[in-house]
């Protein structure tokens, strides 16, 4: 029985220190580990081991690594070419606050035309619109009855994935920011 408790303290101690070092942005420091799991050194040391040697067997995507008298939690670099994908993606779908900020104004204005939106924003927004229309979050959704005949811009399906509502009824009414901005 006092085996079975050892084993399950041990499992609980790697439990603590994956976490640990999931969460940390730098590398942990021994002493740091020490202090919050009130273990040996040698016990420590032995912990961690066994951790990397489990994520060395099973060719895990994650690793830890020791720096100097430290430990972090690091991406395998055997699938770099995986994460080099993934943040190109990533990275091209973020939304500058540019981007952001008219994205709001269509949403909540359409359908609006560009010199509105301009007016509102207070400065020029070609890119951000081209950036929401490559993104497929905005769309033409026709032309204002004005001279020139200027396109009115609205937001797209994709619009409401990406905010999870089902429609523009569900964004949060203006008077809701209003609300927040006073607290």
């Amino acid at each position: 029985m006092e085996a079975m408790n050892l084993f399950n303290k041990k499992e609980q101690i790697k439990g603590i220190i994956e976490s640990l070092l999931f969460i940390a942005e730098k590398p942990i420091s021994t002493k740091i580990l020490l202090t919050i799991l009130n273990i040996s050194e040698s016990h420590l040391k032995e912990i961690i081991f066994e951790l990397m040697e489990e994520y060395k067997s099973r060719n895990s995507g994650i690793i830890i690594i020791k720096i100097e008298d430290s430990y972090q939690m690091v991406t395998n670099p055997e699938y770099a070419e995986w994460i080099k994908i993934f943040q190109k993606i990533h990275t091209h779908n973020k939304l500058s606050e540019q981007a952001l900020e008219t994205l709001a104004i269509i949403a909540y204005r359409q359908p609006i035309t560009k010199a509105e939106i301009e007016k509102i924003r207070g400065i020029n927004s070609d890119y951000a619109i081209k950036s929401l229309i490559e993104k497929k979050l905005i769309k033409i959704v026709g032309k204002k009855e004005l001279p020139g005949r200027p396109f009115l811009y609205g937001t797209t399906k994709e619009f409401l994935k990406l905010f999870g509502i089902s429609s523009l009824n569900e964004l949060p009414g203006l008077t809701d920011f209003q609300k927040i901005n006073a607290a």
